[in-house]
């Protein structure tokens, strides 16, 4: 039987999907995975109030808490759609890239989404990335096809590209700055071109009825994003020189930040420093040559868009770069890299780099499995469910890890003690109500989990209670450390 170059795209796509899928399997929990289950527990319209004080827009979480109400409201099920958006990225590599810029950078872009360090990691995390590194991917790809095709009149196209550029900028603000980058310079090139021809151009009456409808339904969203932007104190973010930009440009093989890197940073730099001189080898080598420049696009708008995060932070005086957010345009950065050695790459040396890449991506594997499936982990969760009463109230901290513990609990009621005076009362109604005073417990009676030793000192000092148990535990999934503290009040 002949092996074809569809064989063998395929046979990657299904290794990958296996590959991808073998962390995912468990229901651990850090504070940002908390708090999207905590958001995605409550209704639309809550969900849409608590996020307006979020950092991020909505349509991850409404499309979570659809998913939960049809397959049940599971922490599997939400990790399994982070897994199902990479595994459709991957799998566009055969039915849209392929298709567009040919097999091998086809068969390459789906080796890369599958064997990239940092998406094993983040196509299992509950956090939108993978959705929005899904949504970006697509919006480009039709916004690349309506700037191929100028002469074409594809209606499809446009109402893809309008629908998944309005999902861009509603699932992350690095797709809503990537998604306006996109349709102003589309927008650019079709204004040329209709001055070229001295005519009002089907693509420009399209542009027109494609940027309208999403410019009129991401309104509401503006007010709460100019409120969020102004809010003292709503961007946690920091920026160190050099330190962010190594890890901007090493993160896509470190696998996660700087603390909590999977593959050991000097191995990442070795790695990116030969991917980079490798690539823009090929570049300068090929200067002149067309099939390159789709790459270059690529590449063009990922710098873009880091750019505009820059420029963003200067205007707002807000640093939002991020390494993470970067992630939105991952599909971009994996198109760059498959393009450029597919087209023009030695034999040799794509072995090599694609070798080297599976190995980094196989040692993470076997870091998150035992990570994700440690035995520490699995009594810890085992305690938790055995232990807790329907009635049990839940206290948590600014440590921020108890909300790992109550958001399991959705029917118990939960309290945010905010001793530090945080101002993120709206925001962390995704887990319950927030208390400033101790006082606000007066006339309660019950179980109460304590999440954080401090405020068990304080309850302790000023009301009778009862210590029925006290339990710590350090489990392997990130590496987490919680104080459970049972007492019951009177």
């Amino acid at each position: 039987m002949k092996i074809t170059n569809k064989k063998i795209h395929i046979l990657i796509i299904i290794l990958g999907i296996l590959f991808i899928l073998i962390p995912a399997f468990h229901s651990n929990l850090w504070f940002d995975e908390s708090y999207t289950v905590g958001i995605v527990n409550n209704n639309l319209i809550d969900i849409w109030n608590i996020g307006i004080n979020d950092v991020h827009p909505v349509l991850y979480y409404w499309i979570l808490h659809i998913i939960g109400l049809i397959f049940g409201k599971q922490i599997l099920v939400y990790r399994i759609f982070s897994v199902a958006c990479t595994a459709i990225l991957g799998i566009i590599g055969y039915t849209h890239i392929r298709k567009d810029f040919g097999e091998k950078t086809g068969i390459l872009f789906s080796f890369f989404t599958y064997f990239l360090p940092v998406n094993i990691v983040y196509s299992a995390e509950i956090r939108m990335y993978s959705l929005a590194m899904l949504l970006v991917t697509i919006m480009s790809i039709y916004a690349y096809r309506i700037y191929k095709n100028k002469d074409e009149k594809y209606i499809k196209n446009w109402i893809i590209f309008a629908i998944f550029s309005l999902a861009s900028a509603y699932t992350h603000y690095y797709g809503l700055m990537f998604a306006a980058i996109v349709n102003v310079l589309l927008f650019i090139s079709i204004i040329i071109q209709a001055k070229k021809e001295k005519k009002i151009t089907y693509n420009l009456k399209a542009f027109i009825c494609s940027a309208v409808p999403q410019i009129l339904l991401y309104l509401p969203w503006l007010i709460p994003l100019v409120i969020s932007v102004s809010r003292p104190g709503s961007f946690w973010i920091t920026i160190h020189f050099p330190e962010t930009f190594i890890e901007m440009l090493t993160f896509p093989y470190t696998g996660n930040l700087a603390g909590t890197n999977y593959v050991p940073v000097p191995v990442a730099i070795i790695f990116s420093v030969m991917i980079y001189i490798y690539t823009t080898y090929i570049h300068i080598r090929n200067k002149k040559d067309e099939n390159l420049k789709d790459a270059k696009f690529a590449i063009g708008y990922w710098l873009l868009l880091a750019l505009t995060a820059c420029l963003v932070s200067i205007i707002i005086w807000r640093v939002v770069i991020y390494a993470r957010y970067m992630l939105c345009v991952g599909g971009l950065f994996i198109f760059f890299i498959a393009s450029s050695i597919a087209k023009k790459g030695n034999k040799y040396g794509n072995i090599i780099i694609c070798i080297l890449s599976a190995i980094l991506s196989v040692f993470v594997l076997f870091t998150l499995v035992n990570e994700n499936y440690g035995m520490k982990s699995k009594e810890y969760q085992q305690y938790i469910k055995e232990k807790v009463e329907k009635d049990d109230l839940f206290i948590c901290g600014t440590e921020l890890s108890g909300f790992a513990v109550s958001v399991r609990f959705p029917e118990n009621k939960t309290y945010f003690y905010d001793t530090d005076n945080w101002n993120v009362e709206k925001a962390y109604k995704a887990f319950g109500d927030t208390i400033y005073n101790i006082e606000d417990l007066n006339e309660y009676k019950g179980r109460i989990w304590i999440t954080n030793s401090r405020i068990y000192e304080e309850i302790n000092e000023k009301y009778d209670i009862k210590l029925i148990e006290k339990k710590e535990f350090k489990i392997e999934y990130k590496n987490n450390q919680y104080t459970l503290i049972l007492i019951e009040k009177n």
